[in-house]
């Protein structure tokens, strides 16, 4: 199942002309820093304005292989529960990025729960807003799509157990990317002491303290499940740790405290 698909928030979640993109990336990246390999990263997918410092935070210290597998949220309620795209590509403004086919193909075979369907992602902005990054440092960069809705840990399981599995047969050097926000319309400080529960769960490497938090506390992080998939995955790869590299609030950009999103990076490795 072929698809061309073309960006869907480009000019609202980031700049659509080409040049602007570019500028506006370079800004947030950090060019004097050691980077390193790591197996997997949380990585936020609002708008430029507000998380974009924090993707590029993460982005800036890690090494971008030739291939990754990103996996998202499914905003929009279409398509199947868990919902890959394995042949076809995505336009960016700054390029074309193609599907890793060959890695797709593999986890679908090797997973009884993703489903070949390309209406989960058609208006899915949550891997979009990933691809200009990527691009940017890394312009031979190919990708698996993976969007997801909710599940049971079996489910999670599965998919992870697939993804490790072709990961460690391709010999490594393949990121995996958890796309997501994290607490939604809270004041700043029940933003911020939620999402802190959900970090410390996920620095802890344990995605069923994660799961366990998300539902007591009620949090609002939309991507949970991409980062739960992710950290199963990182931990089969051999994961030993992990490291918050940046946090903040759209309160924190725009000054408005009453209703915020937060937006925390995290590296896996």
């Amino acid at each position: 199942m072929t698809m061309i698909r073309k960006p869907a928030v480009a000019g609202q979640f980031y700049p659509e002309d080409p040049k602007q993109l570019r500028e506006q990336i370079a800004g947030f990246i950090q060019k004097i820093i050691k980077k390193e390999d790591v197996l997997g990263i949380v990585s936020p997918h609002a708008g430029y304005m507000f998380s974009g410092s924090v993707a590029g935070a993460v982005y800036s210290r890690i090494n971008i292989p030739d291939k990754a597998i990103i996996l998202c949220p499914n905003h929009t309620g279409r398509g199947a529960p868990f919902s890959i795209i394995t042949e076809g590509s995505w336009l960016t403004p700054l390029g074309e990025v193609k599907i890793a086919s060959e890695i797709g193909k593999k986890i679908l075979k090797n997973s009884k729960q993703l489903e070949e369907d390309v209406s989960a992602h058609a208006l899915e902005h949550s891997i979009e807003v990933q691809l200009p990054f990527l691009y940017y440092l890394n312009p031979k960069i190919s990708f698996v799509p993976i969007c997801f809705t909710c599940g049971d840990y079996s489910s999670y399981e599965n998919i992870a157990l697939a993804i490790s599995t072709v990961i460690k047969d391709a010999g490594g050097k393949i990121l995996i990317i958890a796309s997501s926000d994290m607490s939604h319309y809270e004041s700043q400080d029940v933003a911020r002491e939620k999402d802190r529960k959900a970090i410390d769960a996920i620095l802890k490497l344990d995605e069923k303290f994660l799961l366990e938090r998300i539902e007591h506390y009620n949090i609002s992080m939309c991507g949970y499940v991409p980062a739960t998939v992710m950290l199963i995955a990182c931990k089969k790869l051999g994961a030993k740790t992990a490291e918050l590299v940046k946090y903040q609030t759209s309160g924190d950009v725009i000054g408005d405290y009453s209703e915020v999103v937060g937006y925390a990076g995290i590296i896996v490795k």
